[in-house]
């Protein structure tokens, strides 16, 4: 069974290109006429001084006043943007133990990412990797203010990580949080943070797609609806800030395909993925009161339903859906009778998967067209405790099955 089922392919060609410029100057030439014997009614003729006309540049046509004052508002618009969000972001230096000196000891290393801050009590959102194992944590302020802070919660399975300083509330400056269900692709993208340190780095780009799906730090699960962008992210920004043209969080910044540029470093490709603004407020809300967040899940492994696999279901080929592979014994699904394979098959591809079992085609009124269709409903509308109904396939007749939902094991208890 495979677990994950995330696979970046990226590449890059840079093309540049060098332009000479040459000046043109003003000269004078000397021009003789040819030499003739004059006759005898002529006087002799003189040499001739012709002065070289000097090149006239072309003259550039106007830009349009209208293009001019668009230009300057959307530099406006950035300004006032940085202006307003950037004392809401922080620089995070972690202090871990990690390595061994000769003499067999751990010794503390250095690391550092971004964050913001959440409220005026003094929370600040980053992620989860940027803190993982700290001894140490300090936060640099916009104007160079360094405090010490301490973890509140953290929660691997959506990379996400709220720490605390003890700062005046009329210092600290939160966030406006903007609505990631209402983001389009094409729409400007502006990210904040500290790239290789680099204190208070606007950099910007659009939404580049939406729906993307990124595995945890374990691979077990993934992160669902992860949104992607080109604005430049590099190491350091993660933690920070993905925002709109209000200057509205719609992500937190946490993810790159990188480019190896030696000694472990890893730089910008174009293609940069943000947790999306309203998965983050829930899971930070939950950090904030308890210390964790408990994701809901169904207790399934399930997989596309594609046509070749429908097909050797005995089903349409056009069928669409997420069927059940295995049903995790003691879970809500077990629970509430769902169905796992029940027949090994080999697949085109080369990969072996069970078959037979369960195809969830709704989640209440949603329609389920992928698997990752059922985390993202989860992730969005659903929380442990609660009851959903899901709309199932069971050897080509539909039925409603009720599910109560429990919280996601750790990984340690998944083996």
């Amino acid at each position: 069974m495979i677990k994950l089922r995330f696979v970046l392919l990226s590449s890059l060609l840079f093309i540049l290109a060098g332009c000479n410029f040459a000046s043109n100057s003003s000269t004078e030439k000397s021009i003789s006429l040819p030499n003739e014997t004059p006759a005898a009614d002529q006087t002799p003729q003189k040499e001739v001084i012709v002065h070289a006309v000097p090149a006239v540049p072309p003259v550039s046509t106007p830009i349009p006043p209208e293009l001019v004052a668009e230009a300057d508002a959307q530099e406006l618009l950035l300004i006032n943007l940085y202006e307003r969000v950037n004392p809401s972001v922080v620089n995070i230096f972690v202090t871990v133990e990690s390595g061994n000196s000769p003499q067999g000891q751990l010794f503390p290393t250095q690391g550092q990412g971004s964050g913001f801050v959440y409220d005026n009590q003094g929370h600040i959102v980053t992620n989860n990797h940027v803190i993982h194992g700290a001894k140490k944590l300090e936060v640099t302020f916009y104007d160079g203010t360094i405090v010490p802070a301490t973890v509140v919660g953290t929660d691997p399975d959506s990379d996400l990580a709220v720490v605390k300083v003890n700062v005046p509330a009329e210092t600290l400056r939160p966030v406006t949080w903007g609505d990631s269900d209402k983001i389009l692709v094409g729409e400007r993208a502006v990210a904040i943070g500290n790239p290789f340190g680099l204190n208070g780095t606007l950099t910007t780009g659009i939404i580049s797609a939406l729906g993307r799906s990124l595995p945890t730090e374990s691979g077990t699960f993934s992160i669902p609806e992860i949104v992607q962008t080109d604005a430049a992210i590099n190491p350091g920004n993660s933690g920070g800030p993905l925002l709109n043209s209000q200057g509205e969080v719609i992500g937190v910044n946490t993810a790159i395909v990188p480019r190896e540029v030696g000694a472990g470093q890893r730089s910008f490709l174009g293609v940069g993925f943000a947790i999306p603004a309203n998965f983050v407020h829930r899971v930070v809300l939950g950090l904030i009161e308890h210390g964790k967040y408990d994701h809901p899940w169904l207790g399934i492994w399930d997989n596309n339903l594609t046509p070749e696999i429908a097909t050797k279901m005995d089903l349409p080929a056009n069928t669409s859906g997420a069927y059940i592979i295995e049903v995790i014994s003691g879970g809500p699904g077990d629970t509430a009778d769902l169905r796992g394979g029940s027949k090994e098959i080999a697949l085109e591809n080369g990969l072996n998967t069970k078959i037979g079992g369960d195809v969830i085609t709704y989640m209440e009124d949603q329609k389920i067209h992928k698997y990752n269709d059922i985390n993202a409903y989860l992730s969005r509308r659903c929380q442990v405790g609660q009851t959903i109904s899901l709309t199932i396939l069971r050897n080509g007749q539909e039925r409603i099955v009720k599910v109560l939902l429990q919280a996601r094991p750790q990984d340690k208890d998944l083996n």
